[in-house]
């Protein structure tokens, strides 16, 4: 039977209870209320130390989950762990010793064992039996209801945490926003648990996310991980050696899984039903959101790829020389791709032009591996290349681009040609961006035709057909424009000897022949920007801009020479040289005028020699 100060101190320990249960407010941190709990039980019934011990399945052992002292005592006993095993009826347990007697009594409700409550009373305590009874069997019912309490507020505060977390992830359109409010959601919910999302390597992520990389090639150490993604169902892994629980839950939209959450809950034998079916839902809204922030992110690349492709358009179809084109495409390739070489190439036959405006390392004799690499599978598959890590082999001495990237030119279904870009590092470019390289170059190759061929034309139009000089018509615009800009300048008209005879004797061919032989002479003897023209029948002339003079007479001279020792058969020619400066109003007609009377000179002279004619004098070289 109870004592009756033992009825007293319990019946006024229910009346404190009552009212610390109605001003209590923290009732969903379950470990939070019994601590409160305890600390009224131990005042009220003048016991020592109270303690909740609760059942540890990897170790087998109890642990403390609350607990009023501060400091381990010592007459301390742990329960055993044949509590979880023991005959119900068994329910207390007394220990007693010199400094003071523990009373362990088992909680159990509707056979669900709670854990072991431990009284310590100082020595020469000693409660009745029917009194520790009647605790067991109003602190089990308390347990069992204040864990379903704890439970259900700490579910309604979880619940409304994801209402926040679904709000806040779509009114976002950033992945990065969303895969950090995943993280940060998670450690409110479950702050003791460690978490990693397993994302593929096609986004770069900010580096305090706790991200890995979902790698097919290396399944086999995350299989669990892996098969989530694949089926798109909660995976779950436990580890009795570990003494751990991993659960993989799915990061799932309405068109695919967009990775994986690891969640990893030490010392926890399974993740209960409810925790399940809680991150199930958080993992598929946060697919949900991943997904539209994808979509938004997509179709504004795609809109930065549009106004590219645009805007390269535009500016390809200005009329832009095949060089300028050229140079303006590599520089969008650079900005777009951050690209360190590119190259373009036209194909003639089994030959490889490379066109002006491609980066100088396809110059070098190091790009002639890459060239011959990416050539051979365009010409023999008909397909672009795609490489993350490039394994060309290349001169030691050369650097070695991993990243690369090849497109053919086509036309009207021919090949005509290719592009190449490259990067040192490994998979620099994204499959993202070798399909705009690709609609680039497909909208790119035939502008880049029609510049080819306009400056073909342009050719045609300035350039005499036999000798590929310039036409007299192209000289006479290019000398009027340096009387106007220059100071000074040197004009020659060359006239092949015996031409007639030549002709008469050899075949119209031959003299053909020769006249292509001479001009060829005139192209080796002069400067780039030197003009060199065919004057008519087998005249030819040359404009020296900014030559004096004297320099004029011995260019005229050494191509006498060269023409009397390389021309086959032999051949000679007459030179008529004239020149203007900036002091003499005169106009490109005078200056014609001058050189013709030269040459006629040379002529009556004999030929094979080269005359001058100055605004005054006339004399032979």
């Amino acid at each position: 039977m109870m004592k009756a100060h033992e009825r007293e101190a319990y019946t006024a320990f229910k009346e404190k209870f009552f009212d610390w249960l109605l001003a209590y407010e923290d009732h969903d941190h379950f470990s939070k209320t019994m601590l409160s709990l305890f600390l009224l039980l131990k005042q009220e019934l003048m016991i020592k130390e109270v303690t909740l011990f609760l059942f540890d399945p990897f170790e087998k052992t109890f642990y403390p989950e609350v607990t009023t002292k501060e400091d381990l005592l010592a007459c301390d006993v742990l329960p055993n762990a044949e509590f979880q095993t023991a005959d119900p009826r068994q329910r207390i347990h007394i220990h007693e010793n010199e400094q003071c007697m523990i009373a362990q009594l088992l909680l159990q409700q509707s056979e669900e064992f709670s854990g072991v409550l431990q009284f310590v009373y100082d020595n020469g305590q000693r409660p009745s039996q029917v009194f520790l009874e009647q605790i067991v069997t109003d602190f089990s019912r308390l347990f069992s209801k204040m864990k379903k309490i704890a439970r259900g507020l700490s579910e309604e505060k979880r619940y409304e945490r994801l209402h926040h977390f679904t709000a806040k992830i779509h009114a976002s359109m950033k992945i990065e926003d969303v895969l950090e409010e995943i993280i940060d959601t998670l450690q409110e919910v479950y702050p003791s648990f460690t978490y990693y999302l397993f994302l593929s390597d096609d986004h770069p992520y900010h580096e305090r996310l706790p991200i890995k990389t979902l790698m097919f090639e290396q399944a086999d150490e995350n299989m669990a991980a892996m098969q989530a993604f694949l089926t798109g169902k909660i995976q779950l892994e436990d580890s009795i050696a570990l003494q751990r629980s991993i659960l993989y839950a799915p990061i799932k939209g309405a068109q695919g899984v967009y990775g994986v959450i690891e969640i990893i809950a030490s010392h926890i034998m399974e993740f209960p039903k409810s925790e399940i079916n809680f991150i199930s839902l958080l993992a598929n809204t946060a697919g949900s959101a991943l997904e539209n922030a994808k979509l938004y992110e997509q179709s504004r690349r795609l809109v930065a790829d549009l106004q590219l492709i645009n805007e390269t358009m535009h500016r390809l179809n200005a009329n832009l020389r095949l060089q300028d084109a050229l140079e303006f495409m590599v520089s969008q390739i650079k900005r777009s791709f951050g690209a360190e070489e590119i190259g373009f190439f036209m194909f003639d036959r089994e030959k490889k032009r490379l066109l002006p405006g491609s980066t100088p390392f396809f110059q070098s004799r190091q790009a002639k591996k890459y060239i011959e690499f990416v050539s051979k599978r365009i010409r023999t598959e008909r397909d672009m290349v795609f490489l993350g890590d490039a394994k060309v082999d290349a001169s030691p001495s050369a650097p070695i681009y991993r990243s690369l990237m090849a497109v053919p030119m086509v036309q009207n279904g021919m090949l005509k040609g290719m592009a190449i870009v490259l990067h040192r590092e490994p998979y620099h470019f994204t499959f993202e961006m070798f399909k705009l390289l690709q609609s680039l170059i497909h909208h790119s190759t035939l502008a880049f035709a029609n510049a080819m061929l306009r400056e073909e034309l342009e050719n045609l139009v300035i350039t005499d057909y036999l000798t590929k000089l310039y036409s007299r018509h192209y000289l006479d615009e290019q000398l009027q424009k340096s009387m106007e800009v220059d100071a000074f300048g040197t004009f020659i008209l060359i006239d092949i000897d015996n031409f007639k005879s030549i002709n008469d004797t050899y075949g119209h061919q031959t003299g053909d022949d020769i006249i292509v032989q001479v001009a060829n002479i005139i192209k080796q003897n002069i400067r780039e920007h030197d003009i060199g023209a065919r004057w008519g029948g087998e005249e030819l002339a040359i404009y020296l801009p900014k030559v004096p003079l004297t320099t004029g007479v011995a260019i005229a001279n050494r191509l006498a020479a060269k023409v009397r020792q390389e021309t086959n058969p032999p051949v000679t020619v007459s030179c008529g040289v004239s020149y203007w400066k900036k002091n003499r109003r005169e106009e490109a007609t005078e200056l014609f005028k001058r050189a013709d009377e030269a040459l006629y000179m040379a002529k009556r002279s004999g030929k094979n020699c080269v005359f001058v004619k100055d605004y005054q004098h006339q004399y032979k070289a």
